[in-house]
């Protein structure tokens, strides 16, 4: 399959079947995130994997309103980054989340991008603290989001090419 064609396949998932993921599949999605792009080789991610039923249950109140998904995935990686370590942090996580996204569709995974940095989860805590509380990783480490993970209930039709908004596209100038 074409990168392209993955790209146009990569749909966000929220509903997942009862069916496990492969450890293999998880291995290799956490690899596609180790192998991201990062300014200056820094890499200045981590990775935490949650499995946990009551954990994933926990983190699904992470936003204001809720991440139903969470209550159905089978697995999460929170992406979290060392805001010392890195200036572009908010970038290098980004470009992992995107390569571990790519990599759950290719699989077969159903994944969903749930946002963390800049959400509230009430009127008084942000998704940060909120997740920091429950999984313990330090002050100079920033999240930046989570990806959940499962076997998809259901696949959404691939994006078409010709429906590209090919007017946002510009050449030389604005």
């Amino acid at each position: 399959m074409e990168l392209l064609d993955i790209m146009r396949n990569r749909r966000s998932i929220r509903k997942y079947t009862e069916e496990d993921i492969p450890e293999e599949s998880l291995t290799k999605v956490l690899q596609a995130g180790l192998l991201a792009e990062s300014g200056k080789a820094i890499r200045p991610w981590e990775f935490i994997v949650v499995r946990d039923r009551a954990m994933l249950d926990e983190l699904s109140g992470c936003r204001e309103g809720g991440v139903a998904m969470l209550k159905e995935a089978k697995c999460a990686i929170v992406v979290i980054g060392d805001a010392d370590k890195q200036d572009v942090w908010v970038e290098d996580c980004s470009v992992a989340m995107t390569n571990m996204h790519l990599m759950a569709d290719h699989l077969g995974l159903g994944s969903c991008w749930i946002q963390g940095r800049l959400r509230k989860a009430d009127a008084d805590t942000t998704t940060e603290e909120y997740v920091r509380a429950r999984l313990g990783f330090p002050e100079n480490y920033k999240l930046q989001a989570i990806l959940s993970l499962g076997m998809p209930a259901a696949k959404p039709a691939a994006y078409e090419l010709d429906k590209l908004p090919m007017e946002k596209v510009h050449y030389e100038k604005f």
